[in-house]
């Protein structure tokens, strides 16, 4: 029989072997890309809804409740020490060279200048006590207890500083009172370890004024007593106590401390200064936000700093303007213009109401609480 011959196949009987024509292929492809991107689309629609449920949770949950907001602002990162291993911010065997500030790496321990940022865990306490008593150093603090917060809080504190600033130092103690009756009571409680100078002072009609007043009588203090009894002095709150720790690895040439409520925020979140009238005005180009509540150095420059802040609060004064923080804004700015040669960690002035923080290793002083309505009443 002869052989059938096959049909020639047409484009309408391709046969499974047959080449699909290019705009079919495009069809056929296009269709699952179609099909992954609408999915993709309706995941983004679906996590964009997510985010933005758990931003109004969060918000409401800050609101409602501070210390969740407190927890969540704990977790920012702070920036990391810049320094390589090795590194010696002193010549000689300066116990400042033995600082370790790698080992914490939850924490910023140096600022950008190099200055050491003193957080437990990265000094050697016996080394620093050890270099001090050679130099046969005396450490004068001062403190203001006017009003109602000579009642309130000065006992507890000078009891406080008795058993934990500077431990096994020599220390003057300068008290500022309008009534040294009261403070001749609390200092027979004294162990005899410091010596108490009480300087006598006018309550001002205005608490921000007794604030503010503070940084022209240290001035005056350091130019009249300090500089022929002291080689350090540091400045103090008296509505706060000791209850660790404050010793000489505190010391420094020019010493700030960090705000423990604004540590880990943002720069953007600052309060510094923002009226352009005031001496004290920065915007928002400083480096850290420093507290008011410790500040320290040696004598001379402690006293460049107090004659800068009140040269500037008489400033304010002749134009009418008063900073929103007092003598704190001015401190801020000069410390931006003046860096610190060692900044304390939070540690060293703590505030119980910020909750737990990871961070914060032992509680060196802590703040009293606040009752702003009894120790600020004028009587």
């Amino acid at each position: 029989p002869q052989p059938r011959l096959l049909a020639a196949p047409t484009a309408t009987s391709a046969g499974p072997d047959t080449a699909p024509q290019p705009g079919s292929l495009r069809t056929a492809l296009s269709m699952p890309t179609m099909g992954i991107k609408c999915t993709s689309y309706l995941k983004y629609l679906v996590m964009k809804q997510k985010c933005f449920c758990l931003l109004l949770i969060f918000t409401v949950y800050s609101l409602v409740d501070p210390v969740f907001f407190r927890i969540l602002e704990g977790l920012i990162p702070m920036e990391k020490c810049h320094l390589s291993k090795g590194f010696k911010l002193k010549p000689g065997n300066h116990a400042d060279n033995h600082l370790d500030y790698w080992t914490r790496t939850d924490v910023q321990t140096c600022t950008k200048w190099n200055a050491p940022i003193i957080w437990d865990g990265t000094f050697n306490a016996e080394a620093y006590d050890e270099m001090y008593k050679k130099r046969n150093i005396v450490i004068g603090l001062t403190v203001f207890a006017v009003g109602n917060y000579l009642d309130m809080f000065l006992e507890r504190f000078l009891l406080s500083a008795d058993e934990h600033f500077m431990p096994g130092f020599r220390v003057i103690y300068y008290v500022f009172v309008d009534d040294v009756a009261k403070l001749r009571g609390i200092s027979v409680r004294l162990s005899g370890r410091g010596v108490l100078r009480d300087v006598a002072v006018e309550r001002q009609i205005r608490w921000q004024d007794n604030s503010m007043s503070r940084m022209k009588l240290i001035k005056e203090l350091i130019e009249t007593r300090v500089k022929n009894e002291a080689d350090y002095i540091f400045c103090f709150d008296v509505d706060q106590h000791f209850s660790g720790r404050f010793g000489t690895e505190a010391l420094g040439d020019s010493v700030a401390l960090l705000h423990a409520w604004f540590y880990r925020r943002p720069r953007f979140l600052y309060t510094y200064e923002t009226d352009p009238q005031s001496t004290a005005y920065m915007q928002s180009r400083g480096d850290f936000y420093y507290h008011a509540a410790v500040f320290g150095g040696t004598w001379q420059s402690v006293r460049r700093l107090t004659e800068a802040c009140h040269r500037g609060i008489l400033q304010d004064k002749q134009r009418k303007v008063e900073a929103r923080w007092h003598d704190e804004s001015h401190l801020n700015k000069y410390f931006w213009l003046h860096k610190p040669t060692k900044i304390l960690s939070p540690e060293y002035c703590w505030d119980p109401a910020i909750g737990w923080r990871t961070d914060i290793h032992i509680f060196r002083l802590q703040w009293v609480k606040k009752q702003y309505g009894a120790s600020r009443q004028v009587v």
